[in-house]
């Protein structure tokens, strides 16, 4: 059991969301404003990914991310800021018999120093790794690509920024390539870990794929976990008795409960509400930075 829990809020994620609850940030200001609620509500960290204002699709723009992160600097609320770097990497086949060329509709592959455009200008606190390919929209032909070559660029770049790398893992294969990082000295303690549960075709989210995922960590390493959709308020449960942090947010679930839209900072309260019944003391973004040996930055 972790006694003392620090909560993520993944506030807007890239999928397509926006036309399922009014409550999905898009615009720059909406995903700041989300963020914003969601620290007030007690997340110590918020995940941030940036949609295009028009359309709700998935954007790499270091100018959009510049505005959001701008709009939480400059506001009165503390928060470690933590931007994905998994754009980038999406590859959609053109079909099961004419395989190539990929179809451009939803394809955007980028090399490890594009990805990582934002993560330099912007110096967060923390950005995120996916750490393996896997298939990853059910019944189509879109693939996450990572491939341990770009990976240990990534992982060089950001070690040279002073960014913690947040390490996110779908499946057991995942681990060997932290393992690997960590052998090659890429990553510098504490290595910090996100199992990331339930997604189609990575590590499913009964109870003993959990755990086994947990007795395969690096030791020493600071871990998250989370799962997707109704399974994401158990989770909050599950990742703090196994010894983790949680994650919450609308990037992974729109909903408090059945036919109950949710909004990121209720998601937050939530969690907060279950791990408080559990006796947990939830740790503010001060305690986090110390944990993780982050520095402060804006």
């Amino acid at each position: 059991m972790n006694w003392d829990v620090f909560i993520t809020c993944a506030v807007t994620g890239a999928g397509a969301t926006v036309g399922k609850s009014p409550h999905v940030p898009v615009t720059p200001e909406q995903i700041a404003s989300s963020a914003i609620e969601a620290a007030k509500a007690g997340a110590a960290v918020v995940h941030i990914h940036v949609r295009d204002p028009l359309t709700g699709i998935g954007s790499r723009s270091t100018e959009l991310y510049a505005e959001v992160v701008d709009r939480i600097r400059s506001s009165d609320t503390d928060v470690v800021i933590n931007l994905t770097a998994g754009m980038g990497g999406d590859l959609v086949l053109g079909g099961d018999e004419q395989v190539l060329p990929p179809n451009p509709d939803g394809t955007d592959m980028a090399g490890a120093t594009e990805r990582l455009d934002h993560v330099r200008t912007l110096l967060p606190e923390i950005c995120t790794l996916d750490c393996g390919t896997m298939n990853f929209a059910s019944g189509g032909d879109y693939v996450m690509v990572n491939t341990p070559g770009v990976l240990r660029s990534m992982a060089r770049q950001v070690q040279a920024l002073g960014v913690r790398p947040e390490l996110e893992v779908f499946d057991t294969g995942h681990l060997v390539q932290v393992k690997e990082l960590i052998r090659d000295g890429l990553l510098d303690d504490p290595v910090m870990i996100q199992l990331c549960m339930g997604i189609a075709y990575g590590a499913p989210d009964d109870p003993s794929t959990f755990m086994a995922m947990v007795n395969n960590l690096p030791q020493g390493s600071v871990f998250s976990g989370f799962s997707i959709s109704r399974m994401q308020l158990p989770f909050v449960a599950m990742a703090a008795l196994a010894g983790g942090n949680v994650r919450v947010g609308l990037e992974d679930n729109l909903y408090l409960g059945p036919g109950e839209l949710a909004t990121n900072a209720q998601l937050v309260e939530r969690a907060g509400m279950i791990l408080e019944g559990m006796n947990a003391r939830i740790i503010g973004p001060d305690e986090v930075r110390a944990k993780l040996k982050l520095t402060k930055r804006g």
